[in-house]
C-alpha cells in the first residue's frame, strides 16, 4: 500500500456545461494505492475549484469542490474491464476526470435564494425587487379570480357562526 499527495495543472478544459474547471486549474489529489488480489485498488479524493456563471442570474461564480473516488484496476485477462493495469502502472486520469466531472452542479447558483433576473427588464433583481408583483392574469382565468373575490368579501361581510357547548 502506498500513499501520494500531488498536484495535477489540466492541460485543457474539463467540463462543457456553464461551470467548468478550466485549462491551468490546479487539482489537488491525495491517492492511495493498494494491491489487492483481482488488481490494484485506488480511493482517494481531489479537491478543485470550478469557475462559471450562476444559472438564475448569470453572475460569475468560483466554488470549491472535493470529490471522492474509489476503482478497482485489475490485471489484464480474460474479462474485459473499464480499468485495467498496464505495464505495472494505472492511469489515474480518466477515473479523476469522471469523478470530478460529474461533481460539478447541473444548476449551479450564486447563492441557495438567488432571486434571478427580471423577466420584463431582463435585469438583476436584487432584495428590495423581490417583492411579491401581482402576475398578469390569463383573461380565460378571470371568472375564477370574480369567484374568490365574492368568497373573500362575503367572509369578511358575515361574523363567524360559533357554538357554544
Amino acid at each position: 500500500m502506498r500513499e501520494h499527495r500531488f498536484t495535477v495543472t489540466l492541460a485543457d478544459q474539463w467540463g462543457e456545461g456553464i461551470v467548468s474547471y478550466p485549462t491551468g486549474s490546479e487539482l489537488d489529489l491525495d491517492v492511495r494505492v493498494e494491491s489487492v488480489h483481482e488488481g490494484i485498488l485506488v480511493s482517494g479524493s481531489v479537491d478543485a475549484e470550478y469557475i462559471g456563471v450562476c444559472g438564475r442570474c448569470l453572475t460569475d461564480i468560483s466554488e470549491p469542490v472535493e470529490v471522492e473516488f474509489q476503482e478497482l484496476f485489475a490485471y489484464p485477462g480474460e474479462e474485459e474491464t473499464d480499468f485495467e493495469v498496464q505495464d505495472d502502472h494505472v492511469d489515474l486520469e480518466t477515473l479523476v476526470r469522471e469523478a470530478t466531472v460529474l461533481a460539478l452542479p447541473f444548476q449551479p447558483v450564486c447563492q441557495p435564494d438567488c432571486p434571478g433576473l427580471d423577466p420584463i427588464t431582463g435585469e438583476r433583481r436584487t432584495e428590495g425587487t423581490r417583492a411579491e408583483e401581482e402576475a398578469p392574469i390569463d383573461p380565460r382565468w378571470s371568472a375564477l379570480r370574480q369567484i374568490t373575490d365574492q368568497g373573500t368579501a362575503a367572509q369578511s361581510r358575515d361574523p363567524e357562526n360559533t357554538e357554544e357547548s
